[in-house]
């Protein structure tokens, strides 16, 4: 199935309802699908044609969706971008994908401009809620979506077609560009539908960036495909998280942990009014586990634990709704993707043994852009390796130790630090915490815990290796305690360890 062909369902059986309501602003499923058909026309008017990229770089907001389906309804490429990179990280995306257009929004346009000066081939920019007049070559989004719609040219489109190309954040390199299918995204659709019935009666809260995968799928290509509203939010702000639950009765609230942690640190008393709240779903890195229980409290809703990579567009595995969840699990593989657990010889790991996690079905991606090697290397074996370090117990719950890469081996021993992240939180004083491995001149690497204190709490750097030493091996316990403020975020909400370790590294050589 196609990504139009699954929006002009829903808008057949659902035209009435709210698809997306974004500052006040509400377009029912027919307006929405009519504006992506305007804008379908428009592009292929100025000679967008199938196989060509077309940039998204701007906030979650009305046109991103509507430009994210025009774009894929005529066989071309949505290419979307975190807003916060900078220009010379734009400038690589955008070149390697061979960017032919950019729709981006005004407080953006300096950095896009400083980009254009480096990339000749881009032939036009649309701007998105301009208030003031064009440069020459420039277009506003007023034109751009009430342009008149035509007989679009999309006969020989395929499922198998490059739909969306998704930069990965480039833990290990420059980031590579995950090409997905429309089969891709439609099937993970389907997977996780099969999973959590969405229903036309939900309305999804999306603060969630729509430039990452995640919310791609879950707030916007799920929740378009079930006839669910979607209210979008520019950027997450606690408080008007909450104020928006309680004016749309949201049902279905999507997040990463760090917005839980952040929502959890309101007064209690503002919580009353989030029982409209039916699931709360996390994804893009781990649950703390002693948050779990706090949370469902005080929204009064189970929390759905899930997991998966962009390369697979993204969700792999998920706690069922109704059924066991399992603290500390990213849950069971989703209907019709397989998981497995591997060694380094790529054999099969018992259960409950310890290896990578690999992945297939329909929903993995056709490859990394212009990386034929990394490519190969991602699908050996016909399996997705994944990176991550995890192992499947005996009622095929998936539970996930850390990133291969982020493995610390300290005298030739294997540490994961998720392993000793969860202890430390154990203990009060501690709100957040993120272990890496320092080099050592005597074992290789040292663990050490870079900690963030609650407020108004005080705890020593011996007590909390005393802490993970009562129940961890002296090896696994931290041998240093740097105590933070804060930890470096990056967009999609996971700590930025490579950052840290870059500062820890810096500080050892003053």
């Amino acid at each position: 199935m196609l990504l139009y062909e699954m929006l002009g369902r829903t808008s057949k059986e659902y035209p009435d309802n709210k698809a997306v309501i974004w500052n006040g602003t509400v377009l029912t499923y027919s307006e929405f699908e009519k504006q992506t058909i305007c804008i379908a026309s428009w592009l292929q008017h100025n000679g967008v044609r199938k196989g060509d990229s077309v940039a998204l770089l701007m906030p979650n907001c009305t046109p991103f969706l509507a430009s994210y389906y025009a774009i894929t309804r005529i066989g071309a490429v949505a290419v979307p971008a975190n807003p916060l990179l900078k220009p010379a990280e734009l400038e690589y995306i955008w070149r390697d994908s061979r960017v032919k257009m950019i729709i981006t929004t005004p407080p953006l346009l300096k950095g896009v401009q400083s980009v254009l000066e480096t990339i000749p081939g881009i032939q036009s920019v649309v701007v998105v809620n301009s208030q003031e007049e064009l440069p020459v070559g420039y277009t506003s989004w007023d034109e751009v979506s009430t342009f008149p719609a035509t007989q679009l040219h999309n006969e020989n489109l395929s499922e198998h077609d490059c739909a969306v190309i998704i930069y990965t954040s480039g833990t290990t390199g420059r980031p590579k560009g995950a090409m997905l299918s429309h089969k891709n995204l439609t099937r993970n659709v389907e997977q996780v539908f099969a999973a959590i019935k969405f229903s036309s009666q939900d309305t999804i809260l999306t603060v969630l960036p729509l430039f990452h995968s995640y919310a791609a799928t879950v707030c916007m290509n799920l929740a378009l495909a079930s006839g669910m509203t979607t209210v979008l939010m520019e950027s997450f702000i606690p408080g008007k998280v909450l104020e928006l639950i309680k004016n749309y009765r949201i049902t279905v609230f999507p997040a990463v942990p760090a917005m839980f942690q952040a929502l959890m640190a309101q007064p209690e008393s503002a919580f009353p009014e989030t029982a409209s709240i039916r699931v709360l779903i996390s994804g893009g890195a781990p649950l703390p586990v002693a948050l779990i229980e706090p949370l469902e409290r005080r929204f009064g809703a189970p929390v759905l634990e899930g997991d998966g990579p962009t390369e697979c567009s993204p969700v792999t595995s998920l706690n069922p709704l109704h059924g066991t969840r399992k603290p500390g699990s990213v849950g069971i593989p989703l209907p019709g993707v397989d998981i497995a657990i591997w060694d380094d010889n790529c054999d099969e790991m018992p259960v409950n043994q310890l290896g990578e996690i690999v992945v297939r079905g329909d929903n993995v991606m056709l490859g990394y852009l212009n990386q034929p090697e990394a490519t190969e290397e991602a699908m050996a074996g016909g399996w997705y390796h994944t990176g991550d370090i995890g192992l499947i117990d005996e009622d095929g719950y998936l539970f996930i130790l850390d990133r291969k890469k982020d493995m610390i081996i300290t005298a030739g021993l294997n540490v994961y630090p998720r392993e000793v992240e969860e202890q430390l939180r154990s203990h009060p004083a501690v709100q957040d915490v993120a272990v890496i491995g320092v080099p050592d001149r005597l074992r290789g690497e040292s663990v050490t815990a870079v900690v963030v204190l609650r407020e108004g709490c005080s705890v020593s750097e011996r007590d909390l290796i005393l802490h993970c030493r009562a129940t961890l091996a002296d090896y696994k316990s931290p041998r240093s305690v740097i105590f933070r403020t804060s930890l470096p975020i990056g967009g999609t909400g996971k700590v930025l360890k490579r950052l840290l370790k870059k500062e820890m590294e810096m500080e050892a050589s003053m």
